[in-house]
């Protein structure tokens, strides 16, 4: 979800509060770290007392209560200085709880006196009472505040279903699959999805039970090196994985033999890369609770899971991650799991975006302000060459076993992921068109998410391509069209229709008509409007396109096609792409060449087939942009001498909604040019709808749209990040009170975390969100323990 996953801000006083030894307990919320005194569980065989740290007096209140032995928590002591680690298995005195990313489930209550029948409905009539000025019965919308829970509307209730590092199966162990760290996207399977032939699981199946998919993007903080302790989250996980057994140095110290700092770097990869569990509603409490006793299954960054690259050619080969080598095209793992898409034939799409922290990046050409950096493989001249062995000083890559590390070409891909399918089974490995594969057809770059253009009941369309839409989370980012070669038809089955996926033509979206030094206005400073819009044409990216070069008249050559542009040694002051397959390596760098409008880090992009305009539109979240550009207004390159002095800083820091709509929806794979518009822009304030940074967006079954938000909580004051339902309802524009256009927040986070992968069950009833980075730069103990 953010751009840069690391924030290495916290404070000593932060640090320490996060600092307590975590206990490797088993059953839900099973963590030994909380913040405040709770009520004592049973006591253990009382433990030898450690030595007292350095820092700090004690905190007051009493005696510390007894150490339980591991697995049984013992009674709480009073807060206090941390003591240096213990023996093995020995507990000290805790002095502060650890914030663990999790996921939670908003189920609803009751329609009040509305009469609904699920949340959607339930807060549609709320907008409806206030667009309509009727005094209402209760608060709506919810209010600001920053708190360190999550808070909902009335009507509705939240509970935590399964945090970080909890046991995903009753295996305990440490070895033991765990939830993963920093949850984000989610797509829910409701049992029986499947049972009518051609069914999509997208509405489809039981609301009260079913399967879920979960991403885990990354581990906040800094992790260990052989000359500093772990932070944040890594300090937290390294605690358990001393408890556990698995480390036996003092993990606190700043000196970490390599040894140890190898056998962290094994365990921190099982954190990252997604979850298949199942979860089911207790039809007493109304509380969704994990399934412990199902086959749930991790997928990670390590080499147990083996994915197959389809759709192009990768530099080299790779291996697992103790040497043996894979088959062609299978890589190891993946990583920066970010957003995704619920495929119509029930696989999930996960995006692979912020790869370049783990063993390097491979367009490491363009730095922070978007300026290109010579002597990195991109210089004009010659052919484009990056480096594509891993690196090691990425956070994988500080390994000391270079088995250990892996090409960097293997990662920074849409993937796709055959739910309950072993992790280390990859594309055809068994079984034809099964297993995992990542998408190499579809191109490298840092992906937020996956949308496919469907029908009203979320089928494919009937007897064309298959359509991807995707975008590259970063400033200065594309969005992407992706058009499958072969067409689809209801008679093809699962394995046919995967295939699709494996050969295609890509596309990215130039903004023609945008001010470069804004991003989100036309030029002259308006607004694109529904009744104004600006107006995009989506271009081919290829070595063979004959579409024209946007840069092509203030280079000096107005008929350049896009494939004479990529080709070019020096076109653009940039190097020239030998191949396609360079081509879909790098293609931010491809963008940047041949002049596509740069936008304002388009995160999530949706499909609306029932949009309430009555026509199909995309929904996309510019999340925000105050930095340097790489390109001036015709998409000339700012060479790099000149670029601090000449780039202008866009201003946008609290983002913005657009729709798209193509000129042909009802064909979207034939469409070139597309409309584009506000429909939302963050604000900062404290009125009941401020807010800012949307980040993820979620269609209805009946087309409403709704959004997350990733930095409210910095930029407005420590408002906390929430999800809001955006009022489109065309007949809310003249009503009393015109709520048309309006963000009506209806969930919000705990203290500093993100609301990211908000999906409904097919009933409506259910939302499932995840609860990402609490605690990353302020005070949290989220979840409550």
């Amino acid at each position: 979800m953010i751009e840069h996953r690391f924030r290495p801000t916290w404070s000593p006083v932060v640090v320490a509060l996060l600092a307590g030894c975590i206990a490797a307990v088993g059953g839900l919320h099973g963590l030994g770290c909380t913040g405040s005194q709770g009520d004592p569980g049973p006591t253990g065989p009382r433990g030898p007392t450690g030595p007292t740290g350095p820092s700090g007096a004690a905190g007051p209140g009493g005696g510390t209560g007894p150490a339980g032995t591991m697995g049984t928590m013992g009674g709480m002591g009073v807060p206090g200085a941390p003591g240096p680690s213990g023996a093995k298995g020995k507990m000290g005195t805790d002095d502060g709880a650890a914030p663990l990313s999790s996921l939670i489930a908003i189920t609803f209550r009751g329609g009040l006196s509305t009469g609904a029948g699920n949340i959607a409905d339930y807060v549609k009539a709320r907008v409806a009472q206030v667009a309509a000025g009727t005094p209402l019965d209760v608060e709506f919308p919810l209010p600001v505040a920053g708190t360190d829970d999550v808070r909902t509307l009335e009507g509705m209730s939240s509970n935590v279903v399964v945090s970080w590092l909890e046991p995903v199966t009753f295996d305990n162990s440490a070895g033991a699959a765990r939830f993963g760290a920093n949850a984000d996207y989610t797509a829910f399977f409701g049992d029986g999805w499947n049972a009518v032939a051609g069914a999509s699981p997208q509405w489809n199946g039981h609301g009260g039970r079913g399967w879920i998919w979960v991403n885990h993007e990354y581990v906040s903080n800094l992790p260990p090196t052989p000359t500093t302790a772990p932070t944040g989250q890594h300090l937290i996980f390294s605690r358990l994985l001393r408890a556990l057994g698995v480390l036996n140095n003092d993990v606190e110290s700043n000196a970490w033999a390599q040894v140890d700092v190898d056998t962290y770097i094994r365990r921190f990869k099982k954190q990252i890369g997604g979850a298949w569990v199942r979860v089911i509603r207790d039809p007493g409490s109304g509380e969704w609770v994990l399934d412990r006793s199902a086959k749930n299954l991790r997928y990670d960054a390590s080499s147990d899971t083996q994915i197959k690259v389809t759709g192009t050619a990768l530099d080299g080969a790779d291996r697992t991650d103790v040497g043996v080598p894979l088959p062609a095209g299978v890589v190891a793992g993946m990583a920066g799991n970010c957003s995704g898409g619920q495929t119509p034939w029930g696989t999930v799409l996960t995006a692979e975006e912020n790869v370049q922290d783990y063993y390097g990046d491979l367009e490491a050409a363009w730095d922070a302000n978007s300026k290109l950096v010579a002597g990195m493989g991109f210089d004009p001249g010659a052919a484009i060459n990056p480096v594509t062995a891993g690196s090691s000083s990425g956070e994988f890559g500080v390994i000391s076993d270079p088995l250990g590390r892996h090409p960097r070409d293997a990662y920074g891909y849409v993937v796709e992921i055959d739910p309950g399918v072993p992790a280390d089974e990859y594309d055809g490995k068994k079984t034809a068109g099964a297993g995992h594969k990542k998408l190499g057809a579809l191109g490298r770059a840092r992906w937020e998410n996956a949308a496919f253009a469907v029908d009203s009941d979320w089928k494919l369309l009937d007897g064309k391509p298959i359509v991807i839409y995707y975008t590259d989370d970063r400033r200065g980012g594309r969005i992407w069209k992706w058009v499958s070669a072969g067409v689809w038809t209801p008679a093809k089955t699962r394995t046919e229709t995967r295939a699709l996926l494996d050969a295609g033509t890509i596309y990215a979206a130039h903004f023609a008509g945008l001010d470069n030094a804004k991003g989100d206005k036309l030029m002259g400073g308006a607004d694109p409007t529904e009744t104004a819009p600006g107006i995009g044409r989506w271009i081919k990216i290829s070595v063979t396109s004959a579409d024209l070069a946007p840069n092509g008249a203030t280079l000096g050559n107005a008929g350049k096609t896009i494939g004479q542009a990529l080709t070019d040694l020096a076109w653009n002051g940039i190097g020239g792409f030998a191949s396609d397959d360079d081509v879909r390596s790098a293609l931010y760098t491809a963008a940047n060449k041949v002049g596509i409008m740069e936008l304002n880090r388009p995160e999530d992009i949706e499909w609306n087939p029932d949009d309430p305009s009555g026509t199909p539109r995309l929904y996309v979240a510019f999340t925000n942009h105050n930095r340097p550009v790489a390109l001036d207004q015709n998409g000339k390159l700012y060479a790099p001498a000149d670029h601090a002095a000449m780039s202008p800083k866009r201003a946008d820091d609290v983002g913005s909604l657009f729709a798209m709509e193509e000129a042909n929806p009802a064909d979207p794979a034939a469409s070139s040019t597309f409309k584009y518009f506000v429909v939302w822009r963050g604000k900062k304030g404290s009125a009941a709808s401020d807010a800012a940074n949307p980040d993820n967006i979620m269609i209805d079954r009946e087309g409403g749209v709704w959004f997350g938000t990733d930095g409210n909580f910095g930029t407005n004051a420590g408002a906390s990040d929430a999800i809001y339902y955006l009022d489109l309802d065309p007949t809310h524009r003249t009503t009393v009170i015109a709520t048309f256009g309006r963000a009506f927040r209806v969930a919000a986070m705990p203290s500093d975390a993100e609301a990211t992968g908000p999906s409904f069950t097919p009933d409506m009833k259910t939302i499932f969100l995840s609860v990402q980075h609490p605690g990353e730069e302020r005070y949290s103990v989220w979840p409550p323990r």
